[in-house]
């Protein structure tokens, strides 16, 4: 019966379909993503559970909700673009906050949400809600009848906006989409910074006891926001859908997007993060993010490999953390090939010593990336090891995120099988061992300088980045030059 109404409605269908978009957020969500897109959805049976969920929001039954769900599983569609225009043509005095980790993608999903209800689409189902002519902020629109949409980025102000209606019924919510970066959640800085701002800001914007808050997210990490509140963080009892990827019998979640062999794929690439993100269980990492026993042995080295090697400097001669240079290279048939792992525990003359002979012997033809400190210190350093290494292909960037984060991409690699080790027997086990415990092994500096090497073959060229392509006298005039600034 849906089917028929939401593909090529007679006029009388129309009229059915148009009370059961009223009625219906699961209906809705459909109908308009057919009309505004001109092709059906691709549903799956999650969508209509989010659905439910929300439309108890919407009676009142629930007051603090939390979805945990993979990325790119219409989370955002259903639960900020759809949820709010239908809510807000049932209601058209709701008002809402809606917040994201980024301001920018906070205020695209608000301009997106703006964008259905002024559709003639929206007006044939809702035709009492009209937005004010005058409402054209990306990040802030109102209805005619009182109705509003704030949208603001994790960590902004909301001074003077409020959601909720201090009346019966539903009146507005506040909705928080991602309000973590995945790149930043294993920061305890930032991700308590969140939190923190939920306490102190979010609750403070209900206009009413029963203003709902929604929260919609991944996994990242075991005290982000979801699991903070989880816990009790705000001293209130949270409804929590979570929603696997991989479920328990085996099945995919929304097998037309991920089938259950590629999810196991993606489980065996990269634990750690299938394990948060696509299973809503972060855990903390217990060495299982490389899967060395996945590394192959070869004798020869292809010919037509593409190299670079990464440095990672450590501080201290005698003990501690190591110098590593960390040689990568690319074969012919895309697969990748640690070449050589060199290691010291030297003072600042033996360091140059070692990287000025390590790179005599790959030749001028292999990139080198260098770590850059922050500040005049790591500048300095950099235009002395330029100064050095004249003639030689130097790419020097400051290095962010935290370990686990940028190991990932090589260690997905490595554990589907798409990583080979030249046979050599002075460094091959200490890697492999360092592999196997990392990150709570006592060294990961090999880790480092290799996840760093990596990502010299997947990242996009950077205007920020210092990249030195050095030539002869004029490189060596450049450098110097550099160093006197």
């Amino acid at each position: 019966m849906f089917e028929s109404h939401i593909n090529d409605p007679t006029e009388k269908e129309f009229i059915v379909a148009r009370e059961l978009a009223r009625e219906d957020l699961y209906f809705y969500t459909r109908w308009m993503f057919k009309k505004r897109k001109g092709y059906k959805w691709i549903k799956s049976a999650h969508h209509k559970i989010i659905c439910n969920y929300l439309m108890r929001v919407y009676r009142g039954e629930i007051k603090r909700l939390i979805i945990n769900i993979a990325p790119r599983y219409s989370k955002t569609e259903i639960a900020v673009n759809n949820f709010i225009s239908w809510t807000l043509g049932n209601c058209p005095d709701a008002e809402f906050i809606h917040t994201s980790y980024s301001g920018r993608l906070a205020t695209d999903n608000s301009w997106h949400t703006r964008d259905i209800v002024s559709s003639v689409y929206y007006r044939q189902i809702f035709p009492a809600c009209i937005l004010r002519t005058d409402s054209q902020a990306k990040d802030e629109w109102r209805t005619t009848q009182g109705g509003t949409m704030y949208a603001v980025g994790a960590g902004g102000t909301i001074t003077g906006y409020g959601a909720g209606k201090l009346r019966p019924g539903f009146g507005g919510a506040i909705i928080i989409d991602d309000p973590h970066k995945a790149d930043e959640a294993r920061s305890d800085t930032i991700r308590e910074g969140v939190n923190e701002w939920f306490i102190n800001t979010i609750e403070s914007r209900k206009n009413s006891p029963d203003t709902p808050i929604i929260l919609i997210m991944q996994r990242l990490h075991e005290r982000d926001l979801s699991g903070f509140l989880l816990g009790g963080g705000n001293g209130e009892k949270w409804e929590h859908l979570c929603l696997e990827t991989l479920r328990d019998d085996g099945t995919a979640l929304w097998p037309e997007k991920h089938t259950p062999e590629m999810l196991t794929i993606m489980a065996q690439a990269s634990p750690y993060t299938f394990n948060a993100q696509y299973q809503q269980r972060p855990t903390p990492p217990e060495g299982n993010i490389f899967r060395p026993d996945f590394l192959d042995s070869i004798d020869a080295i292809p010919v037509g490999t593409k190299f670079v090697r990464a440095w990672d400097f450590g501080a201290t001669k005698g003990g501690g953390d190591w110098t590593v240079g960390a040689k990568l290279g690319k074969m012919p048939n895309g697969r990748y090939l640690i070449v050589d792992i060199v290691r010291i525990q030297g003072a600042p003359h033996e360091v140059e010593a070692i990287l000025m002979n390590t790179s005599a012997r790959d030749g001028r033809q292999v990139k080198i990336r260098l770590p850059q400190d922050p500040g005049q210190a790591g500048k300095a350093q950099i235009a002395n090891f330029s100064k050095l290494l004249a003639g030689y292909q130097i790419k020097a960037l400051s290095i962010t995120g935290d370990k686990i984060t940028r190991a990932e991409p090589l260690a997905a690699q490595v554990n589907v099988g798409n990583v080979s080790m030249l046979k050599d027997d002075s460094w091959n086990d200490p890697l492999i061992s360092e592999m196997r415990l990392f990150p709570n092994g006592a060294n990961d500096d090999q880790i480092d300088a290799l996840s760093d090497a990596f990502s010299e073959f997947i990242e996009p060229e950077h205007p920020v980045l210092t990249y030195y392509r050095l030539q002869g006298e004029e490189a060596k005039a450049r450098a110097e030059a550099a160093g006197k600034k």
